[in-house]
This record gives C-alpha cells, sequence and structure tokens, in this order.
C-alpha cells in the first residue's frame, strides 16, 4: 500500500509571518484590447521579530522560479527559511515570464526553448568531475528527476529583454520596500548590476551565486550578453556607443559609477563548469569601478558542491559564509 505524502507532518513549526504581491507590468494593446505585460510575482516572509536592518531579495537562475529558495529537492528547509531565521524579511521573486509571472507572447515577445531534462542534467548533476559529491538525490531517481524539472520554463528569446524587465521589476520593488540586499543565482546575476544601476541608492549589497557570464560571452540556448556583463544596457561613463565599442575599449575606460563603492560577492563552488565564468566577471566590474570579491567555498571548508550549490546537501554550510560577508557589509563596516 502505497503511503500518504505528507511532509508537513514532521516539519517543526515556525512562527513567522509571509504574504505576496505584485508589481504590475505597463498596459498595452493587444488586438484592440488593453493587457498587461510582464508583472513580477513577489513572495515574503519575515520572522516574528526582524532583527537585521535590511530585507533580502531574492533572485532564481534562469527557468526556473522562486520557489528554489524556499525548499531543497529532498525536502530540507532553503536559504530562504535559514535568512528568516537569522532575522531577515526575505523577498522572493519570480522574474518576469517565469513562474508565477505570467507573459504572454502578443504583448512580450517570442519565449525561448523549453527547458529538458538533458539541460538540467548538464547544469546541475555530478558528471565527469569525482569532487561533485553533494547533489540531493540520485542520477537514477527518475521520479526525483520529474519533480525538479517541473519547476521549470522556458526563458524569453530575448534575453536583453529578459534582463530589462527583471531590472525595471526589481527597480520598482526597492521603491516600495525600501533599500535592500540583492541575492542572484545563475542567470540572475547580471539582474543585479542593471538593479544596482537603476537604484544605487537603494541596493545596499549583491552576492552573486555563481552569476551568469563571463563578459561577452553568448550563452547557449539564451543568448548573448552583449554589453559585457549583462545583456541590457548599463550606464557607462562615458557612455558605450554599442557593444562592439565597449568590446573594444581598453579595460575600465567605460566606468559603472552606480557601482562604485558598492560590496560585492562572488561566489564560486567546488566542482561547477560555471564558476569560471565567475572571476572574468568580477574582473570587468572591478575594472569598472565596483568592489567585486571572489568567494570560493572550499576555501571555507565547503566541499562538493556544483552549480545548483543552494539546494545541495550541504546548503545551509554554503550559506554561512555569504551569510557572515553581507552581515559584515551592511552591519559592521565596509572593508
Amino acid at each position: 500500500m502505497t503511503s500518504t505524502f505528507a511532509p508537513w507532518i514532521d516539519a517543526p513549526p515556525r512562527l513567522v509571518r509571509r504574504g505576496h504581491f505584485w508589481i504590475p507590468g505597463e498596459r498595452v494593446p493587444v488586438d484592440g484590447r488593453t493587457c498587461q505585460t510582464a508583472p513580477m510575482f513577489v513572495e515574503w516572509e519575515a520572522p516574528d521579530r526582524i532583527t537585521r536592518p535590511y530585507p533580502i531579495v531574492l533572485m532564481h537562475g534562469g527557468g526556473f522560479q522562486g520557489t528554489e529558495w524556499f525548499d531543497t529537492p529532498d525536502g530540507r528547509p532553503g536559504w530562504a527559511q535559514r535568512l528568516v531565521e537569522a532575522g531577515y524579511v526575505v523577498l522572493a521573486v519570480d522574474r518576469p515570464g517565469h513562474g508565477r509571472s505570467p507573459l504572454h507572447v502578443a504583448a512580450t515577445g517570442a519565449m525561448g526553448p523549453p527547458f529538458s531534462y538533458e539541460g538540467g542534467r548538464a547544469i546541475y548533476f555530478p558528471g565527469d568531475d569525482p569532487r561533485h559529491t553533494r547533489w540531493p538525490f540520485a542520477s537514477d531517481d527518475d521520479a526525483a528527476m520529474d519533480e525538479f524539472i517541473a519547476g521549470y520554463g522556458p526563458l524569453p528569446a530575448d534575453l536583453a529583454l529578459s534582463q530589462t524587465l527583471d531590472a525595471d521589476r526589481t527597480a520598482v520593488l526597492l521603491d516600495r520596500i525600501g533599500p535592500a540586499v540583492l541575492v542572484t543565482h545563475s542567470a540572475s546575476g547580471p539582474d543585479g548590476w542593471l538593479i544596482a544601476d537603476r537604484r544605487p541608492q537603494l541596493v545596499r549589497a549583491i552576492a552573486a551565486i555563481e552569476p551568469m557570464g563571463p563578459p561577452f560571452a553568448t550563452i547557449p540556448n539564451i543568448g548573448p550578453m552583449s554589453w559585457g556583463p549583462t545583456a541590457a544596457p548599463l550606464r557607462f561613463d562615458p557612455p558605450a556607443s554599442d557593444p562592439d565599442a565597449l568590446r573594444a575599449a581598453p579595460a575600465g575606460h567605460h566606468r559603472l559609477p552606480a557601482l562604485q563603492d558598492l560590496p560585492i560577492l562572488i561566489v564560486t563552488a567546488e566542482a561547477s563548469a560555471f564558476a569560471a565564468a565567475s572571476p572574468p566577471t568580477a574582473a570587468f566590474l572591478n575594472a569598472a569601478g565596483a568592489s567585486a570579491e571572489l568567494l570560493a567555498l572550499p576555501d571555507h571548508g565547503v566541499h562538493g558542491n556544483g552549480h545548483g550549490l543552494i539546494y545541495e546537501t550541504n546548503s545551509d554550510a554554503a550559506l554561512k559564509p555569504v551569510l557572515d560577508w553581507i552581515i559584515r557589509k551592511t552591519e559592521v563596516t565596509r572593508d
């Protein structure tokens, strides 16, 4: 007899406040009617007693949704819960066109290809690197793989438009909630630079977990990073006339004033093929006047991780040096 699926039975009770709201999109005409383009869903949790000065905005990776921060594939608490336990208000967004943030091609353009099992395995699963030991379920666990892939959908086909929508909506979110810390993962990494570029006075720090890159790369099945660390334009000084001119310019010729003195942490995992993109991203940002530092998890005793480190079996250990950095940069001092 099959047992009833009831994960709530063993979950410990929590005293939190929670809710959700929307960042609306613009009204646009579609076939003689008025529609809304690309709203953004925001889910939030807060502890009974808030002890940290700034909320944390969690931004998910490509094709997934804000749920990636709440629970791990093997049912443990995710980073969102741990940050709430640490005293933070946490807001997890579904980026426009992902998860609960609806997008229709008539209003915003075509979607990219559907997310495949093969793509998921290539991104997350242990491959030829024997150091990758922390993935939370076995490669032949078909039921677990089905449930993991179920949360994924296509990305908007136009990467620059997708990042623009992400950054515009999140800038409005910060206008509402005030100064905050951004924590990004993978494909949302460039959003962090774009949001700070739009609202430098409202971004207190950015922790980018293996951000998409490197600068000027074309990301397979996603699109080109035409403006260096982003696909969408940044406000360079002097202004960059076009992507080709930016790429041809000497390092540091074009500055990013909005990112100057902003604490930025770029986190890499021991056994992730995506980690190699992070040093060139940090180098580009720092040449443009930012203050980005690299944090390699093995240097902090956290081993065995791939690109999905935020929900691998040692996710709590992976969070600790990131959380320590956030506290140090936003509460204690700015080194």
